[in-house]
């Protein structure tokens, strides 16, 4: 077994038809990243025969005198069934990379370990998944473990909406609190549609307060993966807004006065007038909202004639399916779904195209205990989502009186 060098041509031929290949494995991405000072190289696995074993993009930094951190990003594609071959990788990553100055490399191989229903359920389970764990364990990578949070690089869990189904039988099965969303942030007056020219100013001011990354980030993603990437927008047409705010109102008005009538009522039992009060003590708080909206409406016809773009979403097609990259909406109008209005859109789309599936992207492992990510979780399962939870993170240390004292002397890494 060798560790070669492989130019872009080469290591994507290779990677576009691994088992396990995804788009941060591409050199599209490659190209991405070494915009942000990130170095990029791509290593081939050869066997005795000279013959492409494996392969894999790694990105990598000078942090300490001239030694370096690497990683690949859901990678390295390889074979982790047979633990001679992995044990025999390890070694010469260490031998090769070592003497290149990399102190230490982190894998995380875009390889399911369970897929679960939306509520954590397993449906099906890799049977070879905990024996690879093992056999990257024994030949020297340190585990990080079956994290449940976001404690890893990329998340170890995430939700996909199979597609290639009758949009009916889609929209049937989501849950019942995400079709209410839809059908309001429909009702609401928004739009979702494709910007074709790309225009990613307005998903940034969503972004980018949140994840970090400069605006040229996502402009570099659409530029280097061309027409796989697109650009979402939820505009919400204020002329509409005020119609249906003003109709929302009006009908709730109508409904509270008959519930009201209906109290008033000496024929009625305490139980039945209970009922009632309930349901206008309901009416009430949605009257409130309802006002507030036709306010918020009256005030934004006035200074946005034109519509108010409130939401977006960057999405990446690689491999038959479709990745959310990024998403955000304006939080003054989080009470519209915009987001999920979006989702929705996304998912008639690509279904008429023929995808696979839609990756709404990151969700935490924890399906009982309530979370700061609970909130999240619902926002994606409720698509009745499939879930799917990946192998996880490992690192390998290439050199280890250099990274020992890269670690005495950032002790906080």
């Amino acid at each position: 077994m060798k560790i070669v060098k492989l130019n872009s041509s080469q290591f994507d031929k290779f990677a576009s038809s691994h088992k396990y290949r995804n788009y941060y494995q591409s050199s599209m991405y490659g190209n991405v990243i070494v915009k942000f000072g990130y170095h990029a190289q791509y290593l081939g696995i050869t066997n005795d025969d000279n013959k492409l074993i494996g392969a894999t993009l790694i990105i990598y930094k000078e942090v300490f005198m001239g030694n370096k951190m690497a990683y690949a990003p859901r990678g390295i594609l390889f074979n982790y069934e047979d633990a001679d071959l992995v044990k025999e990788m390890a070694s010469k990553l260490k031998k090769t990379l070592g003497k290149q100055g990399f102190m230490l490399l982190r894998i995380d191989p875009y390889i399911p370990l369970t897929i679960r229903d939306y509520e954590g359920n397993i449906m099906n389970f890799n049977n070879k998944g905990n024996a690879m764990i093992e056999n990257l364990t024994k030949a020297g990578f340190t585990y990080r473990g079956k994290t449940l949070m976001f404690e890893t690089e990329k998340p170890r869990w995430e939700a996909l909406v199979l597609l290639q189904r009758d949009i009916r039988e889609i929209f049937a099965k989501l849950d019942k609190r995400t079709r209410n969303k839809i059908r309001r942030a429909t009702s609401s007056g928004l739009i979702v549609e494709k910007d074709v020219n790309k225009n990613i100013n307005a998903l940034f001011n969503f972004v980018g307060h949140k994840e970090h990354k400069p605006i040229s980030y996502y402009k570099e993603i659409c530029n280097k993966f061309e027409d796989s990437a697109e650009v979402y927008y939820a505009k919400l047409d204020t002329e509409s807004f005020l119609i249906n705010s003003r109709r929302n109102y009006e009908k709730e008005v109508d409904y509270n006065n008959t519930l009201y009538e209906k109290i008033q009522r000496m024929s009625i039992d305490d139980r039945e007038r209970d009922n009632y009060l309930n349901k206008k003590m309901e009416s009430d708080k949605l009257i409130t909202s309802y006002k507030n909206n036709l306010l918020s409406a009256t005030e934004l016809l006035k200074s946005n004639p034109g519509g108010l773009i409130v939401a977006g979403a960057l999405v990446i097609k690689y491999d038959n399916a479709a990745y959310i990259i990024s998403e955000g909406m304006d939080d003054q109008y989080g009470h519209l779904n915009a987001n999920s209005l979006i989702k929705w859109q996304l998912i008639n789309d690509y279904n008429n195209q023929g995808l696979k599936y839609v990756n709404l992207n990151g969700i935490v492992g924890e399906f009982e205990k309530q979370t700061e990510f609970s909130g999240l979780n619902e926002s994606k399962l409720g698509y009745d989502a499939t879930v799917t939870e990946y192998i996880g993170e490992f690192d390998i240390v290439l050199n280890s009186f250099a990274y020992g004292l890269y670690k005495k002397t950032n002790k906080n890494k």
